[in-house]
């Protein structure tokens, strides 16, 4: 997959082309599932593409977050200032904001009601049950694309994710996060890199602004271009420039590099704040995360059952809930040489994936 057979740009996929069906995969199928594992491999991320009104929902969406958090005071109260507390990972519901990083955050959690600290309910973003629903049947999408390409059985993370739809009392693990960066009224710490680019341009950062996610798959869609995200050559890149509306980045995290045996790297990514602060708003996003239930475990049984490799330090499953509150450091998930190589049964469905490898999408 290296090479003079790479993908030129970053990979873009139609999500009705990732729908699979009964029988033999269809070209469209097999073409999707090969640019988007591809995609994943060279550069982190790909572009998923909706129905055109499925774009109209996700931009109300934004236009709907960005009023939302607008009206939210300058100096949040303390029991709303949160950090990255790892052992509350599925609990999260409601606004919270973090300074440090010049961001506030509204998560909607199926099945959890947020309450304000004075008790009072509090109104959320509109759309947000029909933004969850359109964004978490994309990425289950992603997931069994993914699962197809490694040569997986159908659906072999079923029994570490939410029924859907949820049954009676339970509490979704995947969370639907209304982001806002660096907004203008928002007095957070302001504290920023300064990187230049390949191009020579200047661009600002957050101090922390290395991020890598702990779910399965993570779909994000914002209002400004901003989302940076480090190649497999360890290079930083704009993925959400040239983004139409119905358009949104799509990149794996921690907990599928852990189900896959380290076989699908996670996205290391950072977000862009310097063409923010000359605007009212800020940047918003729209970020969901497909995440594993926490009282499951993370096994690489479904990849040794298919014949791959498994190394010494994914033999034994991991409870979900112990792996999302341990760290893990960046430096130890980016060490292989070589793109993983992988194949397709294709005996009898011909030379297809040779041409489309050197397809420009």
């Amino acid at each position: 997959m290296a090479g003079d057979d790479g993908l030129p740009s970053l990979g873009r996929v139609k999500i009705t082309d990732l729908i699979p069906s009964e029988g033999l995969p269809s070209d469209s199928y097999k073409l999707s599932v090969s640019t988007l594992s591809q995609s994943f491999a060279q550069y982190s991320a790909a572009v998923i593409q909706f129905p055109a009104g499925d774009g109209a929902l996700l931009r109300s969406g934004l236009d709907s977050a960005c009023l939302y958090f607008q009206q939210r005071e300058a100096y949040p109260s303390a029991d709303m200032i949160h950090t990255n507390d790892s052992r509350e990972w599925c609990k999260t519901s409601g606004y919270y904001a973090d300074p440090q990083l010049w961001q506030e955050t509204y998560d909607y959690r199926p099945g959890l009601t947020p309450i304000e600290p004075s008790n009072a309910m509090e109104l959320p973003p509109g759309g947000l049950p029909d933004i969850f629903g359109l964004l978490g049947k994309a990425a289950r999408g992603v997931l069994d694309a993914m699962s197809y390409y490694l040569n997986l059985r159908s659906s072999p993370f079923t029994e570490i994710l939410d029924n859907v739809p949820l049954r009676s009392r339970e509490v979704s693990s995947s969370v639907l996060s209304v982001c806002c960066h660096a907004r203008p009224s928002f007095h957070g710490a302001q504290h920023h890199n300064l990187t230049t680019q390949d191009d020579g341009q200047l661009m600002m950062f957050h101090d922390h602004d290395h991020q890598v996610d702990k779910s399965l798959i993570s779909v994000v869609k914002s209002d400004k271009a901003g989302l940076h995200v480090r190649d497999f050559h360890g290079r930083w890149f704009l993925v959400d420039g040239d983004l139409g509306p119905q358009e949104a980045v799509v990149y794996p995290g921690l907990a599928l590099y852990q189900a896959t045996a380290g076989y699908v790297n996670p996205a290391l990514h950072r977000t862009e704040i310097n063409n923010i602060p000359g605007n009212m708003y800020g940047r918003c996003s729209l970020v969901f995360k497909l995440m594993p239930k926490s009282m499951t475990s993370l096994s690489c049984s479904e990849m040794r059952a298919a014949g791959h490799g498994v190394e010494a330090q994914f033999q034994i499953p991991v409870p979900v809930d112990d792996f999302m509150q341990r760290s893990h450091p960046t430096d130890q998930l980016f060490n292989r040489n070589t793109f993983q190589s992988f194949s397709f049964p294709t005996a009898q469905d011909g030379p297809w994936i040779n041409e489309m490898l050197v397809q420009d999408l």
